[in-house]
């Protein structure tokens, strides 16, 4: 009886070690996905698409969030796309600071649309 309760109390213990918290993600995503897909379904435009992510990049600086690998250079294509080369050089230069391992093709999209 008393080694039922003991073994009770252990499993007891060991499930609510196993309880997992909702950590913090790493990255700020927002509304990306959901908004990338749209774009891709075609219910959204270029145009639709930079605005959220533009607001995505707002919201994640405001709030001290960084944003996830290749935010920034999705983001330059779609100016690319849309003849707005300036900001697309910006954000493809935003990449390369961020993630420096994607110097060597940041570099290349850049020399591409130059």
């Amino acid at each position: 009886m008393y080694s039922r309760s003991l073994l009770a109390l252990f499993l007891g213990a060991v499930l609510a070690g196993c309880a997992t918290q909702q950590s913090k993600s790493l990255y700020y995503w927002g509304n990306y996905q959901p908004s990338v897909h749209a774009y891709f379904r075609a219910q959204s435009s270029p145009d639709e698409l930079i605005v959220q992510l533009e607001e995505g990049a707002q919201k994640a600086a405001a709030e001290g969030e960084a944003l996830p690998p290749g935010y920034s250079a999705h983001l330059g294509l779609l100016y690319g796309k849309a003849g707005r080369h300036e900001e697309m050089g910006k954000a493809f230069e935003a990449e390369k600071t961020r993630f420096p391992e994607s110097a060597m093709f940041m570099d290349r999209l850049l020399a591409k649309f130059r």
